[in-house]
């Protein structure tokens, strides 16, 4: 896996274009939840997945921390899409509202929006629905936004 420390000379949508370039590349969190990033662009990214028995709660439904996992990550990489090349982000907060429930083999996509981008903070929202247009779960999150310091 390439490192995005190791591409801060790239745009945050570049950086992001790389995770199309084979699994490798892929954050290690999606490998293991088994979503993937399937569209990217300057302020809206796209992440799709299907939920297994794997993520099951113990009422017999999809866990919301694997929907909020995919809503975190679009808001998230929704904000990463605009950095500059030298700056980077982490997740300050995040809300996020079930609407209803989710159950296995359900394929679902999760799209994240920029908001507003500012100076030190990135607003971003994003909604999960199933293919069939079925809204599951909505989010909105506020990054903090770095300049990242040359090594010496």
């Amino acid at each position: 896996m390439t490192s995005i420390l190791s591409l801060t000379h790239l745009t945050g949508v570049e950086q992001l274009r790389l995770a199309f370039q084979g699994e490798e590349n892929a954050a290690p969190i999606a490998r293991t939840l088994d979503y993937a990033l399937i569209e990217v662009e300057e302020g809206r990214v796209v992440f799709e997945g299907t939920p297994t028995r794997a993520v099951y709660n113990p009422i017999g439904t999809v866990h919301g921390g694997w929907m909020a996992t995919l809503l975190d990550s679009a808001c998230a990489c929704a904000v990463h899409s605009m950095l500059k090349a030298g700056q980077a982000y982490t997740t300050l907060e995040i809300k996020t509202v079930f609407h209803r429930a989710l159950t296995e083999g359900v394929p679902v996509k999760a799209e994240g929006r920029i908001v507003q981008l500012g100076r030190r903070a990135g607003f971003a929202e994003a909604d999960l629905r199933g293919l069939d247009g079925k809204l599951y779960a909505t989010a909105t999150s506020t990054c903090l936004v770095m300049e990242l310091t040359p090594p010496a």
